[in-house]
């Protein structure tokens, strides 16, 4: 966790004073993403929280490492997917997305602030991240990576947890994202509230069994479908069960996406001169 003799991070945090000269290093800025819906009965709506949370983490342990590392202000509305029947969820449409991520690079570049990284917290966001890194790469011949924290979350969990386990464990409304609010922000999540697992819907027009949001099996083909979430999921919470969640597995997934973030950093820092 963050300590009062950590560097400061926060780009909303730093003074004028002080941003004039540190931004003249062209350091490492770390743009944080992540959206506004519904992520269980028990979690608070606004993930981008652990996504912000995670590249500060990463940015000091980047700096401490040698690599001067800022996080820019957090993007907290998601594109638009699945999750717009959510009471009280906010989220902006992929062109509109696309144009805000793209304005925020160009805003960055004028001023030479070049050696930028996406820390994305969203599926939602991935569309929108790829249309303006691919259309800045053709144009300038520069790379705007972008770390999709989740799925690199899911990866991790068999590591932590063991394949059965993880398997029983990871889905939306359960791992990573509650285990890893359990370690960082253990006062927001709602343990009285945590649900139990329950297998995913069917489709009530074509009785298919979803399989995920926008799928469902017919005789074990996938069929593409429109359903938003929440004729998908039980109350945000997809195959996972979150009662197997846990601070302690959050603790891990946040060392280790942390970890890979900041050698990350530091090997993009090493191949994109400042």
């Amino acid at each position: 966790m963050a300590t009062k003799t950590d560097p400061l991070v926060h780009m909303g945090t730093i003074t004028g004073g002080e941003a004039r000269k540190l931004l003249d290093e062209n350091p490492v800025i770390l743009l944080p993403m992540g959206s506004h819906e519904d992520q269980g009965p028990h979690a608070p709506m606004g993930d981008y929280l652990l996504a912000e949370k995670i590249a500060e983490l990463t940015a000091i342990r980047a700096s401490k490492a040698g690599v001067r590392t800022l996080v820019a202000p957090v993007l907290p509305f998601g594109g638009a997917d699945w999750f717009g029947s959510m009471k009280g969820g906010i989220a902006i449409s992929q062109a509109t997305l696309t144009t805000v991520i793209a304005e925020m690079v160009d805003s960055l570049h004028r001023n030479g602030l070049t050696r930028l990284i996406v820390i994305n917290g969203h599926g939602g966001n991935v569309g929108p991240i790829a249309e303006v890194a691919r259309e800045l790469y053709l144009r300038e011949q520069i790379v705007l990576p972008s770390l999709y924290l989740w799925r690199i979350g899911y990866g991790l969990l068999p590591g932590i947890l063991g394949a059965e386990k993880a398997a029983a464990v990871a889905g939306h409304g359960a791992d990573p994202l509650t285990s890893i609010g359990l370690h960082l922000f253990p006062e927001l999540i709602r343990k009285d509230l945590i649900p139990d697992g329950k297998p995913l819907k069917r489709d009530p027009i074509l009785d298919l069994q979803f399989t995920g949001l926008g799928t469902a099996s017919f005789e074990g083909a996938e069929v593409a479908m429109p359903n938003e979430y929440d004729e998908t999921y039980n109350f945000g919470v997809a195959k996972g069960d979150p009662r197997l969640c846990s601070a302690e597995t959050g603790a891990a997934l946040t060392e280790k996406l942390t970890d890979i973030c900041a050698r990350f950093v530091a090997h993009f820092a090493g191949k994109v001169e400042a």
